[in-house]
């Protein structure tokens, strides 16, 4: 049945973060902020992995520029901040120090687990032939890393579920549509993007740069779109 793999890939991210908020009681301050660097740093390692699968580095270049200009027009960091913090207000009990938390898991987990060309091609072979195989192999990466990603930023991470699932959800449905234009050139220059992105998010955890991700991810439309026209050449 298609959805199935997006499905439990939800569920073990909760499951994942609820293990980890549990985890973290009792830890004293500075374990956790050890915790939190190695994590940032293992995090862009994993996003530098992704960047190298690019076979085109301009066009992943021109993707982010484009994508930061569409993005910063319609501030999407902006609305996926509001949309934590109300959240997070739910929450958080009316603690803005514990909502802004929250909300900064959610945002970042939601980046990070939506990034990967394994969210796209494992939800295009979930839609066209019910094969939840990738996503089912997602589930268990994404469930180990929302384990340890919100012993750190807290249970603002389980709510990514909410973004995965209508993301991934969405391309499922879509996947009659989209899957015969996906091609494997394509979902390395999309994760080369996205790599990109990923690495910001350890560098912003790290405290070094303030990069606003959020306004980033049209890049890894535009890179599927220009890996496209560039075939056609």
């Amino acid at each position: 049945m298609p959805g199935i793999g997006t499905l439990a890939n939800c569920v073990t991210i909760i499951i994942g973060a609820s293990l980890g908020v549990f985890c973290k009681r009792g830890l004293p301050e500075k374990w956790q902020a050890t915790m939190m660097n190695s994590i940032a740093l293992c995090i862009f390692i994993i996003g530098v992995q992704m960047a190298l699968k690019t076979q085109n580095i301009i066009i992943v270049i021109f993707s982010l520029v484009l994508g930061a200009i569409v993005g910063e027009i319609l501030d999407i960091e902006a609305a996926m901040g509001r949309l934590g913090q109300h959240l997070g207000n739910k929450l958080g009990n009316g603690d803005s120090t514990a909502s802004a938390a929250i909300a900064a898991g959610f945002v970042n987990a939601s980046i990070l687990f939506c990034s990967g060309a394994m969210a796209i091609l494992g939800s295009i072979q979930d839609g066209l032939a019910a094969d939840h195989t990738t996503l089912f192999a997602k589930a268990t990466l994404d469930g180990l890393i929302s384990l340890i990603l919100s012993a750190n930023l807290g249970i603002g991470v389980a709510l990514s579920a909410l973004s995965v699932g209508i993301y991934q959800g969405s391309i499922t449905l879509l996947a009659g549509v989209v899957g015969p234009l996906v091609t494997d050139a394509m979902l390395k220059e999309i994760s080369a993007s996205g790599g990109i992105m990923i690495m910001a998010i350890g560098c912003n955890m790290l405290k070094l740069t303030a990069i606003r991700i959020g306004n980033l991810l049209p890049g890894m439309l535009f890179a599927a779109v220009i890996t496209l026209l560039i075939s056609y050449l």
